[in-house]
């Protein structure tokens, strides 16, 4: 067989674009946990490809000890002689994929209040557009309920809300944004001058809730038991828009547990938000169906997993 300049490889050959990603991050922060979040990768997953990228080179790159981790002088070279290239390839790759790929059209972009979505996600946004002037996102406000027919049924094509999702036909990417756990309530009501509440107190009160809510994203908002066991009482009042609701919450018939975000615009005179103590802070990512996505989208996707 006739050998040309490629057809022969050694191990530094094999050396993968991801593993210089993760080396120059790891540089920069000199912390794996620092590294792993930037990446959106687990912290087990950097430590194999840097060890994966140390056994290709041959050399050791970092110094690690529990405490703390620093560069070799093979390290320091290494990066020196990396990093412009690195930049340089990455911009080359980004260009290639701009002339091949045409894309072109509408994304319509579900949300539940969708006009407090989160500074990061219309970054997003706005890179995308600028990236691809053929292209359009379009936010669509979703009904208060269910947010998830309408993505599977078409109507949208991508979705931001609150987690969980577990669904087999859809995908749940990059998170968006985590925010601290509110309990909305009536001005006067008996618990609206504390500086925090917790699920034991919320026990003792109706809790106010969408009949249309995705029974998993109800449970992540409020369980159904204290962590004494006592039940958290979910009246079923046939409330089906926000409006209904906050009047309900004002009228003190109910208590609502919610986020931030859902203080910050929905501000009523007769409505107080207390500080939930003992639920971790919501997360917010992005949705999308599993098959028969647009070019347009992908990109999008490509874009929102690159900056969050």
């Amino acid at each position: 067989m006739h050998e040309t300049k490629y057809s022969r490889y050694s191990m530094v050959d094999l050396v993968e674009l991801r593993e210089i990603r993760v080396f120059l991050a790891l540089a920069d922060e000199l912390h794996f946990g620092r590294t792993a979040e930037q990446l959106g990768l687990t912290q087990s997953r950097v430590s194999q490809s840097l060890r994966g990228l140390e056994h290709k080179l041959g050399v050791q790159l970092f110094h690690r000890t529990s405490r703390r981790v620093s560069l070799t002088a093979a390290g320091e070279s290494f990066r020196e002689d990396i990093g412009a290239a690195y930049g340089e390839l990455t911009d080359a790759l980004h260009r290639a994929r701009s002339t091949i790929r045409d894309v072109s059209g509408i994304v319509r972009l579900g949300a539940h209040n969708a006009a407090t979505i989160e500074a990061r996600l219309l970054a997003v946004i706005d890179a995308f557009e600028a990236a691809n002037p053929a292209c359009t996102v379009k936010v669509v406000e979703l009904s208060f309920g269910d947010r998830v027919d309408p993505l599977k049924h078409g109507e949208i094509d991508l979705l931001v809300t609150h987690l969980p999702v577990d669904d087999a036909e859809l995908v749940v990417g990059p998170i968006v944004d985590r925010e601290e756990r509110l309990l909305a309530l009536a001005h006067d009501h008996l618990l609206a001058d504390r500086a925090a509440v917790s699920l034991e107190d919320i026990a003792d009160y109706d809790v106010g809730w969408a009949d249309l809510l995705l029974p998993q994203i109800s449970e992540a908002f409020v369980p159904s038991h204290s962590p004494s066991g006592r039940p958290i009482r979910r009246a079923r009042l046939g409330i089906r828009d926000i409006g209904e609701l906050l009047v309900t919450i004002a009228r003190g018939k109910v208590v609502h547990p919610t986020v931030t975000s859902f203080a910050s615009r929905y501000a009523h005179p007769r409505v107080r938000y207390v500080p939930i103590t003992d639920l971790p802070p919501s997360e917010t990512a992005l949705v999308w169906r599993r098959r028969g996505n647009s070019a347009a989208l992908r990109e999008l996707i490509h874009v929102a997993r690159a900056a969050l």
